[in-house]
């Protein structure tokens, strides 16, 4: 296949936010592609993205002018297995329970950690997952604006905030059991081999596990499970800490204030170390154009804060500390 060749030629860049909690990068959603190329021992850069902190297309991967987006036709991994880029899921379509399993990952779990990173907690995981690099005033509005977003797509109100608690929880907690009980000993969910599933499920275990606070109802569900736990572990160990694998991951950090040149797909990062030159008519544009997004992130914020002056201001607070 014509981009196969392509990814030959040129190798595979998996942009995501930054690495914490002793994770190589400790975001929900960037973390299973990382797990998932790695599983598959396909060769890629990683490279890591603050720029925009909310945006929904990181992570993505791109080589060349192949690009796969979070946000686009499925999610990144789905849109390798499509593209016949890196498919580790041929096998299993059939496979008795699949669909179930997959759909309690992508949906019950999914919730779940989404609850207690922006509304279960103090948000203290969240700020360093996404808000890390901005000022503390910032930080603050857009983590309460993605909360109410949150809510909004939970579904939760004043009303029903107990109820909808209560139902999250005890979804994850029938998810855990199930997952468990069909890991067994294995060393991967579906015959004993890696599939996306395991990818999916290994982030969330990890996050939960690493990124969640000791108090969290979410991680003292995980844990009651003490095969998860070995499964998580022991797969870090050997995906993530081991290092030795010629198919690793080359590790760069993006730090610019540059705007991508088409799409997110290209990012620039300027040397502090090298000496001071005349800027390219495309370094001039770049610049501008990240101007005009800072311009439009202040517009949102203030309109966001117009919006929800009649919000219950209770819902929302939050420790001033970092």
């Amino acid at each position: 296949m014509e981009q196969v060749a392509e990814m030959e030629a040129e190798e595979l860049s998996l942009v995501a936010r930054k690495p914490y909690f002793d994770l190589p990068t400790a975001c929900p959603l960037c973390l299973p592609v990382f797990i998932y190329l790695k599983l598959a021992h396909f060769p890629f850069r990683l490279s890591f993205n603050s720029i925009f902190p909310d945006s929904d297309q990181i992570p993505y991967v791109e080589s060349g002018a192949y690009v796969a987006y979070n946000n686009e036709n499925g999610g990144v991994i789905e849109r390798l297995k499509q593209d016949g880029i890196v498919d580790l899921d041929s096998e299993f379509q059939s496979v008795p329970d699949w669909i179930s399993t997959k759909a309690m990952i992508s949906s019950w779990l999914a919730d779940a950690m989404m609850y207690e990173l922006w509304v279960g907690s103090d948000g203290r995981s969240a700020y360093k997952m996404y808000y890390s690099d901005l000022s503390w005033p910032m930080r603050k509005v857009l983590f309460l604006k993605q909360v109410y977003i949150v809510k909004q797509r939970l579904g939760i109100t004043k009303d029903n905030a107990k109820q909808r608690e209560d139902e999250i929880y005890k979804r994850a907690k029938i998810a855990y059991g199930a997952l468990s009980t069909r890991l067994g000993e294995q060393n991967f969910l579906f015959d004993d081999r890696p599939s996306s599933l395991d990818a999916t499920f290994l982030g969330h275990a990890l996050v939960t596990l690493h990124a969640l606070p000791d108090t969290s109802v979410l991680r003292s569900k995980l844990l009651e499970h003490d095969n998860i736990v070995r499964y998580a572990e022991k797969l870090k160990m050997e995906l993530i800490e081991s290092g030795s694998s010629s198919s690793g991951p080359q590790f760069h950090s993006v730090h610019s204030s540059s705007a991508p040149r088409k799409g997110p797909s290209n990012w620039s990062s300027k040397p502090k170390s090298k000496p001071k030159r005349e800027k390219t008519e495309e370094e001039k544009t770049f610049k501008r154009k990240a101007k005009y997004f800072l311009a439009a992130q202040l517009l949102a914020v203030l309109l966001f804060l117009s919006v929800m002056g009649g919000y219950d201001s209770g819902d929302l607070e939050l420790d001033n500390d970092d």
